[in-house]
């Protein structure tokens, strides 16, 4: 039962969703998640906002995302899309992409937009404050708190903890209780931190494991030059169903896809504005476009290499059984480069799990945060049960887990996509504004009375307290 529903939410409903929104963003924008992909560039080396004592930085804030975005997704999740849906299922999730770049833009920008504080020294925010705050909603911001906490504080951290320890099993042979409680230790540190500590973490190991894997992946294509036509080709066929001999046709290619670029890059998802939040920018979009990177970080780069990797190995057989997720990608790493191979991918794995956690972590306090207990005992009960689960997670079979988080973020997805869609004329003027100002050469700049026929429950910008 629980299966058929995720199915049909996945099937029918979310994608239908998802296509529509970013449509509708990236038609309404003018495509601004490619027309304005320089300037996104160009924000992180403006000096004059490195954050401060209000907020973390712009960098920060990417870099937090991109340790959120980047992990299991990027090596075990591509090869689960390649196994069940084929290789045309990578196409999918690069449209699922392109259009999540507006999404993400526009759902982070207004994450800026109704921000709060919440008595300590940072920012609060994301769609439960869009709802809150933007709409004037109250029931669908506490279901998403919910949601967000259930598919983000557990369901996707016990995914992460399966993944690592089933991966330095394979690699090292170590059982894995005992990398599990290794990675509860280290995680305990991370958490009971807070976001700075995450923040700077983050901003050390971030570019060192993005830039590490790029070059594992570019060595493997320099060696397979000559297949890469190939394989891009065998990617653009299945997409629409012409291979048949390469998953499961055009409609498991697009579930697959779909779910499994949501599942990696989390635009729509509503999870990344939590983040970005905590930013202190001087726009609301400037945040916007700089989140927009993660996602082509996230999926454009990283899945297409991890996908690239694959099919340029033997490994992957379209008909056998047996060999999948991880350990798929690990075995075609090691065919490329030798025995050496699969450590590096399974070490790889323990840094995006590990960022990919205390990120999930954060976001649920933040949905703690929400009710008014941004500290004290329940942020503490929520830390110590994240890391129960991590130990736990680490010996089990996940597949009942696994169908449980598809199931709650479908859901989380869907509320979250509802508030874009009914914010979306907040979100066109906030870039008016914004291209008006850069196009008037100015360094934009944003203020509660520049924005025309709004009503937003602001008093001033950035806000200063939560409730």
């Amino acid at each position: 039962m629980l299966l058929a529903i995720t199915d049909w939410l996945w099937s029918y409903v979310l994608i239908a969703a998802l296509l529509m929104v970013g449509l509708r963003f990236t038609l309404g924008s003018r495509v601004a998640q490619l027309r304005l992909f320089r300037r996104a560039l160009s924000v992180l080396s403006d000096i004059e906002w490195r954050g401060s004592d209000r907020g973390i930085s712009s960098f920060q804030a990417l870099v937090v995302s991109i340790a959120g975005r980047v992990g299991g997704g990027n090596i075990a999740g591509v090869a689960v899309a390649i196994t069940l849906g084929g290789p045309g299922a990578l196409f999918w999730m690069w449209l699922i992409a392109l259009l999540g770049m507006a999404t993400s833009l526009f759902e982070c920008a207004l994450a800026q937009l109704y921000k709060r504080r919440d008595g300590s020294d940072t920012f609060r925010g994301g769609p439960a404050y869009m709802m809150r705050y933007g709409l004037g909603w109250r029931i669908l911001p506490i279901i998403y708190s919910v949601l967000l906490m259930t598919t983000i504080g557990f369901g996707f951290n016990a995914v992460q903890s399966y993944v690592v320890t089933t991966s330095i099993e394979s690699a090292f042979g170590v059982p894995p209780l005992v990398s599990g409680l290794v990675m509860t230790s280290a995680m305990a540190v991370i958490l009971f931190g807070g976001i700075r500590r995450l923040a700077f973490f983050a901003e050390v190991v971030v570019p060192i494991m993005v830039v590490g894997y790029l070059l594992i992946a570019l060595m493997v294509l320099a060696l397979n030059a000559s297949a890469i036509p190939q394989a891009l080709g065998l990617i653009f066929t299945s997409a629409f169903g012409l291979e048949q001999a390469v998953g499961g046709g055009i409609a498991a290619a697009i579930t697959q896809g779909a779910r499994r670029g949501l599942f990696s890059n989390e635009a729509g998802l509503g999870t990344v504005p939590n983040v970005a939040a905590a930013a202190d920018v001087p726009h609301p979009v400037t945040q916007g476009l700089v989140q927009s990177l993660s996602v082509f970080i996230d999926t454009i780069v990283l899945c297409t290499a991890t996908a690239l990797i694959i099919l340029l190995s033997s490994v992957y057989q379209p008909d056998a059984q047996g060999v999948q997720g991880v350990i798929l990608t690990q075995m075609a790493v090691a065919e490329h480069l030798g025995a050496i191979g699969e450590p590096i991918v399974s070490i790889v794995l323990v840094l995006f799990a590990t960022t990919t956690i205390a990120y999930n972590s954060f976001l649920g306090e933040n949905s703690i945060a929400y009710f008014g207990k941004a500290g004290g005992r329940p942020v503490l009960i929520f830390r110590v049960s994240v890391l129960a689960l991590i130990a736990w997670a680490s010996v089990q079979d996940l597949s009942t887990v696994f169908g449980f988080a598809d199931l709650t973020m479908a859901l989380l997805a869907l509320v979250n996509l509802l508030a874009l869609w009914a914010l979306y004329p907040v979100a066109m003027r906030l870039m008016s504004q914004f291209e008006d100002q850069v196009n008037a050469g100015e360094s934009p700049r944003f203020g509660v009375d520049q924005l025309p026929d709004q009503t937003l429950d602001l008093e001033s910008w950035p806000p200063q307290q939560t409730h």
